[in-house]
């Protein structure tokens, strides 16, 4: 197994979302790694928690992650919330993106959930994607 080339794939993914025009009209600027610091903006993403597995053979190295996108909004409907996570799941499933470590094989999406939080006040929307990535290193 490999966990070597996690921090390429994240920052893939977070420079394709980054880079998305359509995720940019919704939400501007506010894709994040972290929750971010003082008042949330009304509508925001922050990548996640990743699970990884072991997925090498013979030929070499290789992972499965799991990686979690998730779409936080402070609307009390879900449709803003909804209409990113479609922009998100547009810009992501399929992508071929290129990495600084390793190779990604192929990059789908998974499964969402979408709740409620804080007192039913705001909504997020959890997406996951399965990424199989080869660590030649």
């Amino acid at each position: 197994m490999s966990y070597g080339a996690a921090a390429a794939l994240q920052a893939a993914i977070y420079e394709r979302l980054a880079g998305d025009a359509a995720l940019t009209a919704l939400v501007g600027g506010a894709i994040h790694d972290a929750l971010p610091e003082g008042r949330a903006p009304d509508l925001y993403v922050l990548l996640g928690p990743e699970e990884v597995r072991e997925r090498g053979d013979m030929t070499g190295a290789g992972a499965e992650h799991r990686v979690s996108v998730s779409v936080v909004a402070q609307a009390a409907g879900f449709l803003a919330a909804k209409q990113a996570a479609g922009a998100v799941s547009d810009a992501l499933d399929g992508a071929a993106l290129p990495l600084a470590r390793g190779r990604l094989v192929a990059l789908n999406f998974l499964r969402a959930r979408a709740i409620r939080t804080g007192a039913g006040q705001r909504r997020r929307i959890d997406l996951t994607f399965r990424a199989r990535v080869d660590d030649g290193d």
